[in-house]
């Protein structure tokens, strides 16, 4: 069974959290588009969603489901997005497709955060995929900088601009044993708009597909 098989398996099990008449807050990514995709198959239920990038709101608007502004919406009930890594507290590294900081807001916005990943995904420590960090583009030599005197080796996401303007280091190297310490550490540093560490605020709930099913894992 494919990689791509097992996240459309997680996918489709995150449908059952989604309640008529719902706003719900979509991510971004390979294993999300799948779950856009069977989101439209009950598109008649619900009342909209908010998108954290263009590209899914792109996706979205191809199926006819209405894409609303946060600032409308106000709180959601429910967040479903992917990960690059998840560790077994729910705390997730994120930001593989440019898209960590609108992800983030969201993510704060909702009551609940159903992550969707295939097996590979689940690790015991994060930090064997590069950290993201959306830098202000003035910034990037001076937070590279803070990062490598961290350990980091940050290196520029060639020919990548995300939807807010602004550029990603991705950092190499970390073996991140304190995420929500070193979110909040990096988060501090000048020119950081935001770093792909979801430990602040972790998913509520981990879908992932494996061979034989999905797993539920609540931190």
């Amino acid at each position: 069974m494919s990689s791509d098989d097992l996240k459309k398996r997680a996918a489709e099990a995150a449908l059952e959290y989604v309640e008529d008449n719902m706003i719900v807050g979509v991510g971004t990514g390979s294993t999300v588009n799948h779950f856009i995709d069977a989101l439209a198959r009950i598109k008649h239920r619900i009342d909209g969603a908010v998108s954290s990038s263009e590209a899914s709101t792109q996706r979205l608007k191809a199926h006819h489901i209405p894409v609303l502004d946060l600032n409308a919406a106000g709180p959601l009930p429910l967040y479903v997005d992917g990960a690059d890594e998840s560790n077994h507290s729910l705390q997730l590294i994120k930001g593989g497709g440019a898209a960590l900081t609108r992800e983030k807001i969201v993510a704060a916005a909702s009551e609940q955060f159903v992550c969707i990943a295939d097996q590979s995904k689940l690790v015991d420590v994060l930090g064997t995929f590069p950290l993201p960090v959306e830098v202000i583009p003035m910034a990037r030599s001076h937070v590279a900088r803070e990062l490598l005197k961290r350990g980091g080796q940050p290196v520029l996401r060639e020919h990548c601009v995300t939807d807010n303007g602004n550029l990603i280091l991705d950092v190499y190297n970390l073996r991140i044993l304190e995420p929500a310490r070193l979110e909040a550490e990096l988060n501090n540093i000048p020119g950081v708009v935001t770093v792909g560490l979801f430990a602040l605020r972790p998913a509520d709930l981990l879908l992932l597909g494996t061979p034989t099913g999905v797993r539920t894992l609540r931190p």
